[in-house]
């Protein structure tokens, strides 16, 4: 089966030397192609900010929750190629919320054990598995802050953390501060807005403040990557 998108810093195929960095995840992390852009999810990105020898391999799927990601089937392929030393980088959590029972879980029950079916094989593989609390919507309220459009979910990845030793980036937290910092008209920059015929393949307006544009997928990524820089250790070496 082909990888579904992968983003090496050197711009090469992948060598039997190299490392991998694996995402999972929802369309905020997924790769988009040519009919979508300028949409652009994290993973597609995140190869500029590893240093030589190691690859990204982009998993993520639109629509997906941590539940219908493992029952779809989506994440055998990655499970398949994860050796010792790799790293899975788990983010889910804006289709968990959603009502339907293929997709649903609740935040202190099947949200963690989903999350923990990703850990646990990782964990078998001998690779190293990195939560990732889902990116914040850019809702702004009237006050100027962020709304918190994830519950309790965020709250949960955390716990998970916490509780099974699993190291966390906190993305919910570091998007809102950035949003925050930046205000709401100078933040639509790194999403899908933008006024009709902007892009040959948006003709009507486009006010989506879920899925990033490309500047946004670049930028989220480096908050990842300063997350795993905050982790130290291995964590940090894998960055240039």
């Amino acid at each position: 089966m082909p990888f579904p998108g992968f983003a090496p810093r050197t711009g090469h195929c992948m060598e039997v030397w190299m490392k991998k960095l694996i995402w999972v995840g929802d369309s905020t992390v997924a790769f988009n192609h040519a009919d979508t852009y300028p949409q652009t999810g994290i993973g597609q990105e995140f190869g500029r900010y590893c240093t030589e020898g190691y690859i990204v391999l982009d998993f993520a799927k639109n629509g997906a929750s941590s539940r219908s990601f493992y029952h779809d089937g989506r994440f055998a392929p990655a499970e398949e190629i994860m050796e010792a030393g790799d790293f899975l980088l788990i983010q889910f959590g804006h289709n968990d919320e959603k009502p339907d029972a293929e997709r649903h879980t609740e935040p202190d029950s099947t949200y963690q054990e989903y999350l923990m079916k990703y850990v646990d094989a990782a964990r078998r593989k001998g690779a190293h598995p990195v939560l990732v609390t889902p990116l914040s919507r850019r809702q702004f309220g009237e006050d100027g802050r962020i709304k918190n459009t994830h519950g309790e979910y965020p709250a949960a990845v955390l716990a998970l953390g916490k509780r099974e030793n699993i190291p966390v980036v906190d993305l919910t937290e570091k998007s809102r501060i950035l949003y925050e910092q930046a205000g709401e008209k100078e933040s639509r920059k790194w999403f899908m807005y933008f006024p009709a015929g902007t892009y040959e393949n948006y003709r009507e307006d486009m006010r989506d403040n879920t899925h990033l544009h490309h500047e946004g997928a670049v930028k989220m990524a480096s908050l990842v990557a300063e997350g795993l820089r905050e982790l130290g250790g291995i964590y940090a070496a894998v960055l240039a």
